[in-house]
């Protein structure tokens, strides 16, 4: 009889340009310590990272784009022509449509700001792997507004899917209602205050802080900082 193939899945090969080295860190040591991937290529400036492209392609290749010596789009976009099989993912903290659409446009197949955890950064390199397009909330609302607001407005009374019309759409919904010590939260986490940091200038425990933190990104929908001040600007609750 003949024998089944007990053979494992080839591991996620994953390549980095990352000059920062604490962030990078971190990103390797969970890289290496998942079963499923290895780490096969780690640069720290664009013209390392140009150069590692010249050697075996990875199955994914995460990019920094704020290097040292220059772009990271330079490397994505030699990248989409170096290792076409490759999928590209931009990990940044720059966050605006410029960089956004530029990386995209230039072959990046996912955008995340760096307020991923390297332990969620695990998973989204499996989804990227597996032909998903991993996306931080708040690029992904630029990146369909910048859609939104290039696509032709519709003339009056044409009809929508569903049947409904552009005058059917439902009012927007009401700005997020904040407590005073909620709102002063918010206030520090916007000054770049850890909840550590927060919880001594409020003189709070930081599981308080922590609760006030909860009930913020409940209230504003989002699920990160980044995300939280986005919104709160948005609804008018920040300067």
């Amino acid at each position: 009889m003949k024998q089944a193939d007990r053979s494992s899945p080839s591991p996620i090969h994953v390549a980095i340009v990352e000059d920062d080295p604490d962030f990078s860190r971190a990103l390797g040591a969970v890289i290496e310590g998942a079963p499923d991937m290895r780490l096969v290529g780690l640069a720290g400036t664009q013209a390392d990272g140009l150069a590692m492209l010249l050697g075996p392609p990875a199955d994914v290749l995460l990019v920094d784009l704020g290097l040292p010596d220059g772009s990271g789009i330079a490397v994505i976009r030699a990248a989409a022509r170096q290792w076409p099989s490759c999928s590209i993912m931009v990990s940044t903290n720059f966050g605006d449509e410029t960089h956004v659409m530029r990386s995209i446009e230039a072959g990046a197949a996912g955008y995340l700001l760096k307020d991923s955890s390297p332990a969620r950064m695990g998973d989204e390199i499996r989804s990227l792997a597996g032909g998903g397009s991993p996306i931080s909330p708040i690029i992904a609302r630029q990146v369909l507004a910048r859609f939104r607001n290039a696509a032709p407005a519709s003339a009056p009374g044409t009809a929508m899917p569903g049947g409904e019309t552009p005058g059917d759409e439902a009012p927007g919904d009401e700005t997020p209602q904040l407590s005073q010590r909620e709102k002063e939260v918010l206030d520090y986490i916007t000054k770049g205050f850890t909840v550590q940091e927060i919880a001594g200038l409020m003189q709070l425990s930081h599981f308080t802080v922590k609760t006030f933190v909860r009930r913020i990104y409940s209230k504003l929908k989002v699920t990160s900082k980044a995300e939280a001040i986005f919104e709160a600007r948005n609804h008018g609750l920040l300067p």
